[in-house]
């Protein structure tokens, strides 16, 4: 049986999170197997789902309130041992720098570019799964 990526998708606003799981698939790329979302609208959630483990990587919301997807990168990066791979949407170009400062991983903007947040994730899962056959 295939193994299965696991991806958390954190943002308080359910169309963000479908368009984040819309944009990446169900498959980011072909050397990839097969993803599942876990989606979590606040930050309690997306604690409790980490330290349960089996996440591959994180996308989170900058954007979100109260909790903006920065902060809780930031967070997680302190608290979670062997912290999954963050990929955080920015609102604008400029905060880019935030998403350095949150420790991420990689950064897209938001609104969501699919090829743009499908390349970005399946880095981020390349460096976290074993090599797929």
């Amino acid at each position: 049986m295939q193994r299965t990526a696991t991806v958390l998708v954190y943002s308080d606003d359910v169309n963000t999170r479908e368009q984040v799981r819309l944009a990446a698939g169900r498959r980011p790329a072909p050397d990839l197997p097969p993803v599942e979302y876990v989606e979590c609208a606040t930050l309690p959630a997306v604690l409790s789902a980490l330290e349960a483990g089996g996440i591959d990587a994180c996308v989170l919301d900058g954007e979100a309130v109260p909790a903006g997807g920065m902060g809780v990168c930031r967070q997680i990066k302190d608290e979670i041992f062997n912290c999954p791979p963050v990929l955080v949407l920015i609102g604008r170009p400029q905060d880019a720098w935030l998403a350095t400062w949150s420790r991420a991983e990689a950064a897209v903007p938001h609104p969501v570019d699919p090829a743009g947040l499908a390349a970005s994730l399946a880095a981020l899962l390349r460096r976290r799964l074993p090599a797929a056959a």
